[in-house]
């Protein structure tokens, strides 16, 4: 067996042709997602919930997805991407159709939070990922990395209006039914990307799980990238679910967060893509250090100038340009450190990191202001976790482990 693309993939599956499927998905799944805020409001009026109640449902959903993206990864590399996919689409679907009723915390927390997360483990860009490092060739596979990121991202651009044109026109009931339909579309895109990991040929015998573990667990690098990529995830789960909020209890009107969410979405498309490119040109551990340090300075600046529609949306392309742009580096040096073989459960395992992060960044939001009246305490943590992270990853080693190694040799 061979784990190349010419050999996995078929004739009429051509990179360009797995690229664009891959990129719809990720708009169509990680777009919703990250319109998931502008629902906080109506909700939470019309239920008499506390903010902590709502910022609970998106932090179950956060945690959830990162346990679901290693057993996702792994049934991917093991059974198959396509029917990965499928499964989580539907339940997405579903997802939205029982929050839609929500009329209950318990309601809220299941369909929002446990269902939606499993749901986006198994079918959004995470796994496209997983997919592109398999079907892609080698050369292809870090741009390819960024152009599923930047999809993600041009998805959370075209939802976060559309999004709220719904709530608007029809209320928050209808515009989670449509958005749940909205969602199926990928079940029709979804073979595109059909096809499971298999035993390379230049090693003697297939790594088994286990051995895949230990061997990541053993490496200094792969520990720092999972510590490192929590990081990632406060600041940009608490950003996505409270910015609308924020900016509407300072006065300004509910489109703006609208637009500051959609705005960085646009500017991580160029981020993300620029990622990708040079990843496979500079070193991927500094990148990512320059990344978070940049993080910081923006929240830092934002914080202390008076806040207004200009400030607002210079912050949101600033942060935008380095939202999702940590992704095409981060899934790189896992590659390759490990090759594909375990892919999808290795990269997952250090995206349930970064959803432990995304989980405390939502929750902690939410019980603080619930607690102080103000953001203020967890935007401070974002600035002080970012300098942390700047520090975590420059000694971050971009090379193969021992055994590929051996084995090229």
């Amino acid at each position: 067996m061979s784990a190349t693309p010419s050999a996995t993939t078929s004739s009429w599956r051509t990179p360009a042709l797995i690229i664009i499927a891959g990129v719809l998905i990720a708009i169509v799944t990680n777009g919703p997602r990250t319109a998931m805020g502008l629902f906080l409001p109506p909700m939470t009026e019309a239920n008499g919930w506390s903010r902590e109640t709502f910022a609970l449902a998106l932090a179950l959903q956060n945690i959830v997805w990162g346990m679901a993206q290693p057993i996702a990864g792994g049934f991917a590399d093991k059974y198959g991407t396509s029917r990965v996919i499928i499964a989580g689409t539907l339940v997405y679907a579903v997802s939205f159709l029982i929050m839609s009723q929500a009329d209950a915390p318990f309601i809220l927390h299941l369909s929002a939070g446990v269902m939606m997360g499993a749901a986006i483990g198994a079918s959004s860009f995470g796994i496209v990922i997983t997919a592109f490092s398999r079907l892609l060739p080698p050369e292809r596979r870090q741009v390819g990395f960024g152009i599923a990121t930047a999809g993600g991202s041009l998805g959370q651009f075209l939802f976060a209006p559309i999004t709220q044109g719904f709530i608007s026109a029809y209320g928050w009931h209808t515009a989670l039914i449509l958005l749940g339909a909205m969602v199926l579309a990928v079940v029709a895109l979804a073979p595109v990307l059909a096809g499971k990991s298999e035993k390379s040929p230049h090693v003697e015998r297939d790594q088994a799980i286990s051995e895949a573990l230990k061997e990541a667990f053993s490496e200094r690098s792969y520990v720092l990238l999972l510590v490192g990529f929590f990081v990632c995830g406060f600041q940009v789960a608490f950003i996505s679910a409270h910015l609308p909020a924020y900016l509407v209890d300072l006065g300004l009107a509910a489109k703006w967060g609208a637009w500051s969410i959609a705005l960085i979405g646009l500017f991580n498309v160029i981020g993300s893509y620029s990622a990708g490119l040079l990843s496979g040109k500079r070193s991927k551990p500094h990148m990512l250090s320059w990344i978070y340090l940049l993080r910081a300075i923006a929240f830092a600046v934002f914080l202390l100038v008076p806040i207004s529609v200009p400030s607002v949306l210079i912050f949101s392309s600033v942060i935008g340009l380095l939202w999702l742009s940590t992704v095409p580096p981060t899934s790189g040096i896992v590659v390759t450190m490990f090759g594909p073989r375990w892919m999808g459960l290795l990269w997952g395992l250090v995206f349930l990191n970064h959803q432990v992060g995304s989980f405390l960044g939502v929750w902690l939001g939410g019980r603080l202001y619930d607690q102080t009246g103000s953001y203020d305490v967890v935007w401070w943590l974002g600035v002080a976790l970012g300098l942390v992270a700047a520090v975590i990853h420059w000694p971050i080693r971009d090379t193969p482990v021992a055994r590929l190694n051996e084995a090229a040799s």
